[in-house]
């Protein structure tokens, strides 16, 4: 049998970039990694080791740090564009861009009510993130999301009602902490929107469905989250969730002649469940 070479890309992966953006009074800092990755007419690099289609991943790292000048003025969802734009339009062998961005939070200092005009603040686990993805003959399709954002309530969760084996030890409880460190994803239906407004809204439905449900099950507060977020956001074609369940065991006091009253946890970091589900349309 004959062999071939089947699915490849090739691309630059974590550009690291940092922007200034220099506003009338006051500075705005933006740090991002962007990644890039090519698909197209790369075969004889494989096979014949001929370089003649291929853009240097150097090449493709210098492309993102020129562009941002001039186009990293605004939201990750926009620059995305533009770098995919750019590599299918000066490249006729690539056949689809795909960029992916995530942003790192940075806040501006506040004194007495006033936000310093130039210094920051940072430390945060959330990013930001955003997927475009160009063919050469299609139009662009766009996902944005978050992750590594950190969730907890202390009431208002429970786990009831699965089965139980021999090996079964956990107690049944209505009154339980529920944490996760979130990831999601969500596909837009178009490339020309308002992203840094619907990024706003769909972040805020998910923190707001989060604290308010009455959660029977990680699971049950994913499917909640998502069903809000299609529900109240047109622009949203599907949304994908990652919710592991960072646990939060009652400690024994009984030992200490102490009675734990649902007050004192031991938080572990493994093992934990990892929940995910993806909730579409129809």
């Amino acid at each position: 049998m004959p062999i071939k070479l089947a699915a490849n890309a090739y691309g630059k992966n974590a550009v690291n970039l940092s922007r200034v953006i220099r506003h009338a009074g006051h500075h705005e800092f933006r740090q991002v990694s962007v990644s890039v990755r090519l698909t197209g007419d790369f075969d004889a690099a494989h096979t014949l080791g001929d370089n003649a289609h291929i853009l240097p991943t150097d090449t493709q790292k210098n492309t993102v740090y020129a562009l941002a000048k001039e186009h990293f003025t605004g939201t990750i969802e926009a620059f995305g564009l533009v770098l995919a734009r750019h590599f299918v339009l000066r490249n006729p062998q690539v056949s689809q861009a795909r960029i992916e961005i995530l942003e790192h939070a940075w806040q501006r200092m506040s004194f007495d009510g006033q936000d310093h005009p130039h210094a920051f603040v940072g430390g945060s686990n959330e990013k930001r993130r955003a997927v475009v993805e160009l063919p050469a003959d299609g139009p662009a399709t766009v996902w944005a999301g978050l992750k590594g954002l950190m969730l907890l309530k202390t009431a208002d969760s429970g786990f009831v009602g699965y089965p139980k084996d021999e090996y079964t030890v956990l107690p049944e409880t209505t009154d339980r902490i529920l944490a996760t460190e979130c990831e999601a994803e969500w596909e837009y239906t178009s490339a020309d929107l308002d992203f840094e407004a619907l990024y706003g809204q769909i972040r805020t439905s998910l923190l707001r469905t989060f604290s308010e449900h009455q959660s029977l099950s990680v699971q049950h507060t994913l499917y909640a989250i998502g069903e809000n977020i299609l529900e109240e956001t047109a622009e949203v074609k599907e949304i994908s969730l990652i919710m592991p369940n960072k646990h939060h065991i009652p400690f024994n006091l009984e030992p200490f002649g102490q009675e734990n009253t649902n007050e004192v946890f031991m938080a572990t970091d493994a093992p934990f469940g990892y929940i995910t589900g993806t909730l579409v349309r129809g």
